[in-house]
């Protein structure tokens, strides 16, 4: 795969996105149970 296919709205860019997307999904997730905090709440938001 040469450089120039792994930008913009790729298959490879796309896939990537979905994985980390997913990836701080749970990690926001996790975050929360632990703390008893949501994200607004642990950046002093609310």
């Amino acid at each position: 795969m040469n450089q120039e296919n792994k930008f913009g709205f790729t298959k490879f860019a796309e896939d990537w996105n979905g994985r980390l997307a997913m990836l701080g999904f749970i990690i926001a997730v996790a975050t929360e149970y632990l703390t008893g905090q949501g994200i607004l709440g642990q950046l002093g938001i609310m």
